[in-house]
């Protein structure tokens, strides 16, 4: 005898992105915070603006794949690493662009930037997994209720 369970799939996908780039956010804004004491002026721009691209590249990632999870999930691996290498891609890319500008000479410190980079990183991805391991995500999905068979007694057709 088993016993019938209704299964109510909620999901919990953009919670935990939000708050993996909550954390990501707060991470980056106190290491800005203590650079603009530390180090100046400087210091705070460069960790500013490392934790906007972190925050760019790992939030507009992770909303997409988490979409396109919900909507499709077979093709959710195959977008994760391809997303992942864009992912990778968009940040090396931001970095040649950061160079090329001349920012990092004049107004934004190059190590604070990295150290954000850093720091928000390992924050969103800590926070990512801790909030993912919790949720309750079944193996396999169950699909509608079939109608039960009925069996008819002696005597009652």
């Amino acid at each position: 005898m088993t016993t019938e369970t209704n299964q109510v799939t909620h999901h919990q996908g953009p919670r935990v992105l939000l708050v993996a780039t909550g954390g990501s956010l707060a991470v980056g804004l106190t290491s800005a915070g203590v650079g603009a004491l530390v180090a100046g002026s400087s210091a705070a721009v460069g960790a500013l603006i490392g934790t906007a691209l972190v925050v760019l590249v790992f939030a507009g990632g992770s909303f997409a794949v988490d979409e396109v999870a919900r909507v499709m999930p077979a093709a959710a691996l195959l977008v994760a690493l391809l997303t992942y290498t864009l992912q990778v891609l968009a940040m090396g890319l931001a970095f040649v662009a950061i160079s090329r500008s001349g920012v990092l000479d004049q107004t934004a410190d190059r190590g604070w930037l990295a150290g954000a980079v850093i720091a928000g990183t390992a924050g969103w991805v800590v926070l990512q997994v801790a909030l993912a391991t919790r949720q309750r995500i079944p193996a396999y999905d169950l699909g509608p209720a079939a109608p039960r068979p009925t069996t008819a007694r002696a005597g009652e057709r």
